[in-house]
């Protein structure tokens, strides 16, 4: 019976790779990446000269079943990303889904690296209790899902483009009032990692006034306890094209 590791990268410092990852990546029989150029680099730093396949959201409905008749035939297999775990934003799910449905394949997932983890826990805003939304849709879908979220009382957490950040936050306040508190997380574990903090208002004004660079992670707190929704506005959809 063949296995398949999810195997989390760093997300910036390579020193965030765990001693466990980096033999399991040795060991493997095959590695899927997401792009064979960046994690070339990962692996020729650790010394891994596995067999690597390129395993990404154009592909993978093309190279899943290859994959699966490869772990059935006995193969250890370690699936990467371009950085962090596999699966959050990332392909994964559909070869995990596929190797549990065969019912003869082991999937086993290395704890490890998630970008929005370090950011919820040094945002100083509540998280016992959060949901994760990942990117939002850029343009079909944006306003209904951001509508969705009015009423959230949990923290709630997006993936976004430094590009489109400013916009972004400029659309929380339309709808959740820019008396809300956020974080806004960039450059997770790398020499210029910054966590702004304040009100949307305060937070939009700093990345007015300073461009936003590198991979950003937004942290919005849910309403609280005594505080009322934002009343819904009639938003025009034009509002929310990026």
């Amino acid at each position: 019976m063949g296995k398949l590791y999810i195997v989390p990268t760093p997300v910036g410092n390579m020193e965030d790779m765990t001693l466990r990852a980096i033999r399991i990546l040795k060991e493997a029989d095959l590695i899927l990446a997401e792009d064979t150029r960046t994690s070339s680099v990962l692996l020729k730093h650790y010394d891994i000269h596995g067999e690597l396949l390129s395993h990404h959201k154009f592909n993978e409905h093309q190279t899943v079943e290859g994959i699966v008749r490869r772990l059935q035939g006995g193969a250890t297999v370690a699936l990467i990303s371009d950085a962090g775990t596999p699966g959050i934003s990332d392909p994964g799910f559909l070869l995990v889904r596929e190797c549990v449905r065969a019912g003869d394949i082991e999937v086993q997932t290395l704890p490890g690296a998630t970008a929005f983890v370090p950011a919820l826990v040094s945002s100083g805003l509540p998280c016992e209790r959060f949901c994760f939304e990942g990117f939002l849709p850029q343009k079909k879908g944006r306003q209904t899902r951001l509508e969705a979220l009015r009423e959230e009382t949990r923290t709630m957490i997006f993936y976004e483009s430094p590009y489109r950040l400013l916009k972004t936050l400029q659309q929380f306040a339309e709808v959740f009032g820019e008396d809300r508190q956020v974080s806004v997380c960039r450059e997770i574990s790398k020499i210029h990692e910054e966590s702004v903090r304040g009100t949307l208002a305060e937070v939009i004004a700093h990345f007015t006034e300073t461009e936003p660079r590198g991979e950003i992670v937004i942290v919005l707190a849910g309403v609280m306890n005594g505080e009322k929704p934002v009343k819904e506005k009639n938003l025009s959809k034009n509002k929310y094209k990026q």
